[in-house]
């Protein structure tokens, strides 16, 4: 086996509620890594959630696909496999994901603000945007609160 190195952190957008209902992103990260073998296999680093219920959803956006503003539908990782895409916040903060990057979204509950509840979001470029998401069948968490 080789050196399995230094525990690691893994980095994610939180689109989360804030005490006022508005949606904001928080920088996060996947932190609570241990070393395990798999059967026979040298020992990797896994970071396991909580078990529960769990709905998985295959995506793809086609191109110049826009969401106008909603909520998730559940607390939800969401995965981007191929293509690009953008998420807008209600308090303004847009980012943009491309393939192997991943969020969680935590937007439910949001207060209508400015004609504006949960978040936007849209394709990048000349190809659609495949996504995998991986919904919840639990309350919403707060920021960066996911075990």
């Amino acid at each position: 086996m080789s050196d399995a190195g230094p525990k690691p952190s893994v980095p994610y957008q939180h689109l989360y509620v804030d005490g006022d209902g508005i949606s904001r992103f928080s920088e996060c990260a996947l932190t609570n890594y241990e070393l395990k073998g798999v059967g026979p296999a040298d020992p990797q680093w896994n970071d396991k959630m909580e078990r529960g219920e769990a709905t998985v959803v295959f995506t793809v956006q086609p191109v110049g696909w826009i969401g106008d503003w909603h909520e998730n539908p559940a607390p939800q990782w969401i995965v981007v496999l191929s293509g690009r895409w953008w998420i807008e916040a209600m308090d303004g903060t847009r980012i943009e994901q491309g393939p192997g990057e991943f969020s969680f979204g935590g937007d439910q509950g949001c207060v209508e603000k400015d004609g504006k509840k949960g978040h936007k979001s849209g394709t990048i470029g000349d190809e659609p945007c495949r996504l995998m998401t991986v919904q919840l069948h639990r309350d919403p968490v707060g920021r960066c609160e996911l075990r």
